[in-house]
């Protein structure tokens, strides 16, 4: 599973979008390994902008698996953003809890939001 973040997901809708970005969403909608999770849900729906916006997502709620943010993706995201401040690392606590989604499902994560990077190094 390729769990795809907001980041990626506004690149690939948008037309002037990074082209290499909305390559690999197509590559993991196409494989059908691209999932979401609530949270980049709510995000996307928060930014649709009119009826062409909110049709893709209907969509997409048709066909995404949607990996769900259940105790222990919370007790994960604890842990990360812990580790993360002793580290020296501050990220909004949204992609915390998205980073934490992705490592409770085993889910790689398919983002174009440098913060991820950061939190990658984070063990």
């Amino acid at each position: 599973m390729i769990l795809v973040d907001s980041s990626s997901w506004i690149n690939f809708l948008r037309p002037n979008g990074d082209p290499v970005v909305r390559s690999r969403v197509e590559a993991a909608l196409t494989s059908g390994e691209a999932c979401w999770c609530p949270l980049v849900r709510l995000e996307l729906w928060n930014g649709a902008a009119g009826e062409r916006d909110r049709r893709i997502l209907r969509d997409f709620e048709a066909v995404l698996t949607e990996l769900p943010i259940d105790d222990e993706v919370w007790s994960t995201a604890y842990e990360l953003v812990r580790r993360a401040r002793a580290a020296g690392v501050s990220v909004p606590a949204t992609d915390i809890l998205i980073a934490a989604c992705a490592r409770r499902h085993g889910a790689e994560l398919e983002t174009a939001d440098s913060d991820f990077e950061r939190l990658a190094a984070i063990r």
